[in-house]
């Protein structure tokens, strides 16, 4: 089992990291921007740019609906909702409070973008080898 959780993790840290590739930017609305770039062509488009949400749905399948595997799937539906709630908001409502845009223009650590890459591994390995 840990062979499996090992090759199931780097597949979805490969993905991780190709997801953090196109979105990553110095400021949330930089990265809100680059990722209406691809809405724009097709909501779809945007939608297959998340492979790990995919990723995550076949692994919740082949586990049964494992608790951690189910708990991967909705964190990155969660994930791509909100981000998609924010393009939104931004980009063709264009209704902005004073609050939210501060927190548009406001700097993101380099760091934020992998957390992803740090955090979700760990549940796969529970989901191969639970405690």
């Amino acid at each position: 089992m840990l062979e499996d959780s090992l090759n199931f993790i780097l597949i979805f840290i490969a993905m991780e990291l190709y997801e953090v590739s196109w979105q990553k930017d110095t400021t949330v609305i930089g990265m809100l921007s680059k990722m209406y770039t691809y809405y724009k062509k097709s909501i779809f488009l945007f939608i297959f740019m998340h492979p790990t949400l995919f990723f995550s749905a076949f692994l919740m399948v082949l586990t049964n609906y494992n608790d951690y595997a189910t708990f991967i799937f909705v964190a990155k539906f969660l994930d791509i909702s909100s981000k998609l709630m924010m393009i939104k908001q931004v980009f063709l409502d264009k209704d902005i409070s004073k609050e939210f845009s501060a927190m548009l223009f406001s700097p993101v650590h380099p760091i934020t973008s992998y957390f992803g890459v740090l955090f979700y591994p760990i549940f796969i390995y529970f989901i191969f080898n639970p405690i």
